[in-house]
């Protein structure tokens, strides 16, 4: 063994040996129990950043320690590889999408595999290759043909000079974030996935996700939105229509003052028309409908609206009720209409203040407080109804139930559920993505593509001109087809599907990934499934991580699978922050892996980013905290090098009543180090504790080096072989070449897990405090398993306490054995 540890020759060394073993390959085995470990896959951007390095780190752990328990391990790796970025480097740089996407690939491969990474490359996946995107457009007709699949018009973002659609993060105050030009709102054709025929599933099961952050759960069912309420309609008798509400405060009913009508709400035309304001309503809503929807429901977004000039009729009172529109209220979002009630809503009362509309009280608070001339904001408490004709008097909670059973029976309104969920728009008006596999003819109107005749391929001549229409709209070899049900002339669909879809199966396709007559084997899905453990970042609690249970649920109905939720546990891990903010290149604070791992090797940063913060906490960069992580591995190389030969004298077993004291103690260190380290990332992933356990531990090791001249040789083997067993899913690479070079040819990483030895945990002295009246006095070491009685004799016996005892009265002596003793004196 080398005298001086050299990163980059044992690494690259390692990583050569375990590619050609295929030493991380997995297959089932069902005499052994599964362990599924997954970190989310990465978009192929061409290069890591530390964000990337810490969550495969902490995955790799997890991997390398279940398998050394005797897990059968799947732990694969892939690319989410289609989206925009592509196509935005095509048109700056006229590289092809797939040349682009590739060649990062290539290169994140690379950086992977130099971190030493245990994935099985044999599952990798590329969701823009034909190979994936065949069933990816399989799943959608799948979802076609459940019913869940469709098109319909809707509003969209929309630039005219790039002639495409853009996301709403996208749009920055009404501009186009490529070209500057004003966005405007635009209706198309879209295809959607009924994920709102799930919500209450989703929303239930979030019940059985026991091992989900808390935060996550409840961003996902304030997403899912689901409100218990009541709908019914004013009624318009000028243009002989209704306008249906809908309210979860239907015990506020007699507040309403005044109507509000999304800008886009159908009857809006009929309302305004022939009216005095006419043009300056049109031109109101003009502006408005141009704006999206962030900006529109943003608080910080002053509220405006302009008054139709029509009026509604209360269906209680028979008042006449204003109706207006205004810029906080959508369409999408339950009816497109909501009722005015200033006195018991904030943004109702700050739209009234500011257009002197009526304010009405109508629910009172317990003590009777409220006056509605000395209000200064909306109460929405509890209380009683007052001001409501038969109702008053009545609990605001009951009050719901009793307005919506005269509304039901009234027939003017019905109890209803309703969710701030929407389907899913999947519909993108860019090339870089899985085409929709739909052809229109004009005698079958929409045809689903024949499932053998997939995958619909990505033409590759293809133009990314700015201010071109939809690359794949350009191409007539791709348009031009023939219709699947006919034979006549067809159009294929342009638009390729959101991104998110390709991410919502790769789990499963892992399970098999080369499977080529079908998306995945039932048999093997069961068998991985679900995911034990999925790691990634809080900012994908919503659309990935809720888009997935949608999939597997869809999946499960279909027949295909047996789960009910893709991922049992998750973990979601900080940011890795330097100088107080994440890092960016806008910042200037980036610290490039590569330059980590050539300096320092990648065994360093990985010890230094698993040991710097709790997975879940941000992670402060610190290029102390990487010079202390390489130093420790470097004092590790230096000892086991020293007790390499003495190693190899050692025999089996060894009689722990003949070690010396400072041996006994090496001996205790050790099994308590792999009870903490298998505490640590078994139960409660504190990876941070774990190694701190296991730098204890050498600095043991090197006490009794100082200690004893002669240390028994199968004590040390002991302590060397269980060192680098709890070190190997850390280090991976130093803990292999030292394991080769003095314990044994077999990979550590192919060795069991150690066990403690819990006779060894044991001590036999331990040190104990002395206190009078709850100071600190004196300290003295005494038999481990010395009791109450026996602690306080010697206390009693101490020279120290006795004089400190002269002439006081010893009211009390509280004594807890292995740790203290207290005299209450007075």
């Amino acid at each position: 063994m080398n005298e001086k540890y050299i990163p980059s020759d044992v690494e690259a060394k390692w990583q050569q040996v375990w590619a050609e073993q295929k030493a991380f390959s997995s297959e089932i085995n069902r005499q052994r129990p599964e362990y599924y470990v997954l970190e989310m896959f990465p978009y192929p951007s061409g290069n890591l950043h530390m964000g990337h390095v810490r969550n495969y780190s902490i995955g790799d752990v997890l991997a390398r320690f279940k398998r050394m328990q005797g897990y059968n391990v799947l732990h694969p790796m892939g690319w989410d590889a289609f989206g925009m970025p592509a196509e935005n480097a095509a048109i700056k740089n006229g590289i092809h999408p797939a040349e682009w996407t590739w060649s990062n690939i290539n290169n994140m491969r690379r950086q992977q595999q130099e971190l030493g990474l245990s994935y099985d490359w044999d599952r990798e996946v590329a969701t823009c290759h034909p190979d994936y995107y065949k069933w990816t457009q399989w799943l959608f007709l799948l979802f076609y043909d459940m019913g869940l699949a469709y098109k319909k018009k809707a509003a969209v973002n929309w630039c005219e000079d790039c002639n495409t659609v853009l996301a709403n993060e996208q749009v920055i105050d009404g501009h186009c974030w490529r070209c500057d030009s004003v966005v405007v709102k635009k209706e198309l054709e879209q295809w959607f996935l009924k994920i709102t025929q799930y919500a209450d599933r989703l929303l239930a099961d979030l019940g059985e996700l026991k091992g989900w952050p808390d935060r996550v759960k409840i961003m996902q069912e304030n997403w899912i939105g689901r409100s218990v309420g009541a709908e019914f309609s004013f009624d318009v008798p000028e243009i002989s229509e209704k306008i249906a509400v809908y309210t979860t405060r239907h015990d506020t009913i007699f507040g309403v003052t005044y109507i509000v009508l999304a800008p886009e709400h159908p009857l809006v035309e009929k309302l305004i028309t022939g009216k005095d304001n006419e043009q300056a309503v049109r031109s109101f809503i003009d502006r408005v409908k141009n704006l999206n929807e962030i900006s529109r429901t943003s608080t910080d977004t002053e509220k405006e609206g302009m008054f139709t000039g029509a009026y509604a009729v209360h269906p209680i009172t028979g008042d006449a009720v204003p109706v207006w529109i205004a810029n906080y209220v959508l369409m999408e979002y339950g009816t497109g209409a909501v009722m005015g009630v200033p006195a018991h809503d904030q943004r109702d009362w700050e739209f009234a203040s500011k257009y002197a509309l009526p304010k009405r009280l109508v629910i009172q608070k317990p003590d009777g407080g409220l006056d509605i001339a000395a209000m200064t904001e909306a109460y929405d408490g509890p209380g009683k109804m007052v001001n409501s004709g038969d109702f008053s008097g009545i609990a605001s909670e009951s009050g719901k139930e009793a307005v919506a059973d005269w509304l039901e029976s009234h027939s003017v309104g019905k109890r209803r559920i309703n969710y701030r969920l929407r389907d899913w728009l999947i519909s993108r008006q860019r090339y870089w993505g899985a085409p929709i596999p739909i052809v229109y003819c004009d005698k079958c109107g929409a045809v689903p593509v024949p499932k053998e005749q997939l995958p619909i391929m990505l033409p590759e001549n293809v133009r990314f001109d700015t201010g071109a229409v939809s690359p794949l709209a350009q191409v007539d070899d791709f348009i031009n087809c023939t219709c699947p049900r006919c034979g006549g002339p067809g159009r294929r669909e342009t638009d390729t599907m959101d991104t998110f879809i390709c991410s919502s199966w790769y789990y499963f396709r892992y399970t098999d990934a080369r499977n080529a007559s079908q998306p995945f084997d039932s048999d093997k899905v069961n068998y991985w499934m679900p995911v034990d453990q999925y790691i990634g970042g809080i900012e994908h609690a919503i659309l990935h991580l809720l888009y997935s249970r949608f999939f597997t649920k869809v999946l499960r109905d279909a027949g295909l699978i047996n789960v009910n939720e893709p991922f049992k546990n998750l973990l979601t891990q900080g940011m890795v922050i330097k100088d107080g903010a994440k890092m960016s290149k806008s910042k200037g604070n980036i610290v490039s892996p590569e330059e980590i791992i050539r300096k320092y090797g990648a065994d360093t940063a990985r010890l230094f980013i698993l040991f710097a913060a709790p997975p879940e906490r941000d992670l402060e960069w610190s290029d102390q905290g990487v010079e202390g992580a390489y130093r420790f591995l470097g004092r590790l190389w230096r000892i086991v090098a020293h007790f390499e030969a003495l190693i190899k004298t050692a025999t089996e077993g060894y009689d722990p009543d003949k070690l010396s004291k400072p041996e006994r103690e090496l001996r205790r260190v050790l099994h308590v180090t792999i009870r903490r380290v298998t505490d640590d990332i078994g139960d409660r992933f504190n990876f941070n504790t774990a190694i701190s356990a296991i730098m204890e531990l050498v600095n043991t090791f090197y006490a009794v080096r100082e200690q004893e001249a002669s240390p028994s040789p199968a004590l040390i083997r002991e302590v060397v072989a269980g060192l680098l067993r709890l070190l190997a899913p850390f280090a991976p690479h130093i803990a292999e070449e030292l394991w080769a070079s003095a314990i044994d040819s077999v990979s550590v990483h192919k060795q069991p897990w150690p066990e403690y030895d819990s006779e060894a945990v044991k001590v036999d002295e331990v040190e104990i405090v002395l206190q009078i009246n709850g100071k600190v006095r004196d300290k003295i070491v005494v038999p481990a398993d010395l009791d109450a009685a026996g602690l306080e004799a010697l206390a009693f016996q101490q020279e120290k306490v006795q004089a400190l005892l002269d002439d006081k009265q010893v009211v009390k002596v509280i004594c807890v054995p292995q740790k203290l003793v207290n005299i209450v004196v007075k």
